[in-house]
């Protein structure tokens, strides 16, 4: 059975894009911790990202790059944070978390609430930075 992400991509689930490619795409988390948190997930259904051959996982990385230089420059901030949980869906992905602090990236912390507007505004502000 597909996972949600593979839905996401396939368009079956409704999504606020940020970009992709023949192999990755990315787009906001739904639950953000941070304005701009955005997930990045290969278009190959994969569990772990680990599993990920070498190739896969490093244009993984290398896609998540870019991404994560047009969240920062959309959303001025320290750092972007990055982390690999796993868990909660089984289909590898990484998170892309503007932080200016440690606590930014607490997963434990309580999500953002934005209105379907603000999430594409959001989202068409980290679209216009990708270069």
């Amino acid at each position: 059975m597909a996972t949600i992400f593979t839905k996401i991509i396939n368009g079956e689930i409704p999504c606020y894009k940020i970009a992709e490619d023949e192999n990755y795409f990315a787009f906001l988390d739904i639950n953000p911790l941070k304005a701009g948190h955005t997930l990045v997930v290969p278009k190959k259904e994969v569990d772990y990202v680990f599993d990920l051959d070498n190739n896969q996982l490093s244009g993984l990385v290398l896609f998540s790059k870019k991404i994560a230089s047009a969240i920062k420059s959309a959303f001025p901030c320290n750092r972007i944070g990055v982390a690999i949980l796993g868990l909660e869906i089984p289909h590898a992905h990484i998170h892309l978390v503007p932080m200016d602090s440690m606590e930014d990236i607490n997963f434990k912390n309580s999500k953002l609430k934005f209105s379907p507007e603000e999430f594409r505004e959001i989202a068409d502000k980290i679209r216009k930075k990708i270069s």
